[in-house]
């Protein structure tokens, strides 16, 4: 009888530890109820360049997502297309990093961080990411992120944090991601 008591206790167990690993993620976006109004694209343009795309959000077999295309040109000093959400709060306390569950066309993307320290609009922290054609999950601590410039922190806070950007950058290339969820861990 002890043996069938442990064995339940440990089935018990194992069904509690996908929950407590669950926890620790924190969701910001899934892309339900209107994503438009909270996600802004821009490109290059606003400072010159020659890049164009899009970004639309799609419901595909019950999945919605953020699907954003287009094409990176570094002329005219140019070189992305962005996709960014203004954050309602900062990460919560003891976030250590961004999560992401992603796909797209086998390329390098990147994650840019804006905080109340990045007062210049070319300020950010960034950190790069490749995608596979298969949903997949994506988690950059905090510590990968680099900043832009030297006039800010090595490593961004969380309690500072402002907004969340996907960005297709820096070199010729068609982009074409998509992103299911973003979030923090």
């Amino acid at each position: 009888m002890r043996f069938v008591l442990n064995l339940s206790a440990f089935a018990f167990l194992m069904l509690l530890a996908p929950v407590a690993a669950l926890a620790e993620d924190i969701m910001v976006e899934n892309f339900e109820f209107q994503p438009e109004a909270r996600w802004s694209f821009f490109t290059d343009r606003v400072m010159g360049g020659v890049s164009t795309g899009q970004a639309t959000f799609v419901s595909e077999n019950g999945d919605l997502y953020a699907h954003m295309t287009g094409k990176v040109s570094t002329e005219n000093n140019g070189g992305f297309i962005q996709i960014r959400m203004e954050l309602p709060n900062a990460a919560p306390e003891g976030s250590s990093g961004v999560r992401l569950l992603v796909r797209g066309n086998d390329q390098r993307y990147f994650v840019h961080l804006r905080t109340r320290g990045t007062m210049l609009p070319w300020q950010y922290y960034q950190a790069g990411f490749e995608v596979a054609q298969d949903w997949t999950e994506v988690r950059l601590p905090f510590t990968a992120f680099e900043p832009s410039g030297r006039l800010l922190r090595n490593v961004p806070r969380a309690s500072s944090l402002k907004s969340i950007g996907i960005v297709a950058f820096g070199r010729e290339h068609d982009a074409q991601i998509d992103i299911k969820e973003v979030g923090f861990f």
